[in-house]
């Protein structure tokens, strides 16, 4: 039987100290492979069926997610499905939302023009939810510093007002279990910590499809593709791929496999080994005088005012991200201790 080590090192194989995970995860060679062999398929003259691929990854992310893939639509991009949510709002709505998240979550519903948005401190939007918010959208876990929403409390705060759930999963899926049910609506794309090519973003909708209309729905969203090249839909999909869009085939064909990977390895199994050398992080962090942006349970540890080091780090062969000012580093199944002390040694000077 493999082990998680073993699993992982046949994989990946970095040339460099690389903990930027959280703008993009590293390809699985079986990806790597697929994606070749799709390419050279069309090269060849003979295209392989791609679109398996992407019914393949669909399915994969439900499992990992814990919903039937009849609740799972597959696209490319986060802000093409905030935008599909927000063109289901009436005029007027509330939309709650944090301070300081990704464009892509939230700035569909700002260019709609007629919503009410209102932006809190992340620590305050379960509290913040009120009779009248019809919709509150937030991140797991934050981009630029890695801190964590209290999803419980905000699930619970919503339920109470009668408002609905958007919750972005795309700095988490992969290292932090998540039940999608629990929510309306939850978002990711899979090129960061699920290891997919970019091009590939799920988005899960309740069992009755959540009051949305498929306002971009192509020949992929008919209940019969094939019958639905010419002319207007006659039948949409009877599941959430009537939300899907025209699928990046080269980017799915590789998507199938990096889930793959994801499962064996286990969801539960890859966030033990994120959190305990983000934790190794910030132990040398407090040795060397620096404390990180307050994020416990978190893969990603943001550090103030060390930004302007990213520059300096890249030369020295480690990479990591510059965010809002903070050093933004990414813990992920494929790094090692031997990552963390390069970076604290450099770090050092």
């Amino acid at each position: 039987m493999e082990t998680f080590e073993s699993l992982v090192r046949a994989e990946f194989a970095p040339k460099n100290t690389y903990l930027n995970t959280a703008s993009t995860g590293l390809l699985p060679a079986r990806a790597v492979d697929a994606m070749k062999a799709g390419v050279q398929s069309v090269a060849d003259g003979r295209p392989q069926d791609m679109f398996a691929d992407v019914e393949a990854a669909r399915a994969a992310f439900g499992r990992i997610v814990g919903v039937s893939d009849r609740r799972v639509a597959a696209g490319a991009s986060v802000a093409v499905y905030s935008g599909l949510i927000a063109a289901a709002l009436p005029a007027g709505a509330e939309v709650l939302t944090a301070e300081g998240e990704f464009a892509s979550l939230v700035n569909p519903f700002h260019v709609r023009g007629d919503l009410k948005v209102r932006q809190v401190p992340l620590e305050r939007v379960a509290e913040s939810v009120r009779p009248g918010t019809a919709l509150v959208a937030v991140s797991a876990v934050q981009s630029a510093d890695g801190r964590l929403a209290d999803l419980d409390a905000v699930r619970e705060a919503a339920r109470t007002h009668g408002a609905r759930t958007y919750v972005d999963a795309s700095q988490s899926a992969g290292w932090s279990p998540i039940r999608a049910d629990a929510y309306d609506y939850v978002v990711a794309v899979a090129f960061k910590w699920l290891v997919c090519p970019r091009g590939v973003t799920f988005l899960v909708v309740p069992e009755d499809l959540g009051g949305l209309t498929p306002v971009f729905a192509g020949w992929v969203a008919g209940e019969e593709p094939w019958d639905s090249c010419y002319g207007p839909v006659e039948e949409l999909a009877h599941s959430a791929r009537r939300f899907d869009e025209s699928p990046s085939l080269f980017s799915y064909a590789g998507a199938r496999h990096s889930l793959g990977l994801i499962e064996e390895l286990g969801v539960a199994n890859v966030r033990e080994h994120d959190l305990a050398l983000a934790d190794r992080f910030r132990a040398g962090l407090a040795r060397l005088g620096h404390e990180p942006v307050p994020a416990p349970g978190s893969a990603i540890v943001s550090v103030p005012g060390l930004g302007r080091r990213q520059a300096e780090l890249s030369r020295a062969g480690v990479e990591l991200s510059d965010r809002a000012g903070n050093l933004r580093a990414a813990f992920h199944l494929y790094n090692t201790r031997t990552d963390v002390d390069r970076l604290l040694d450099v770090l050092s000077g």
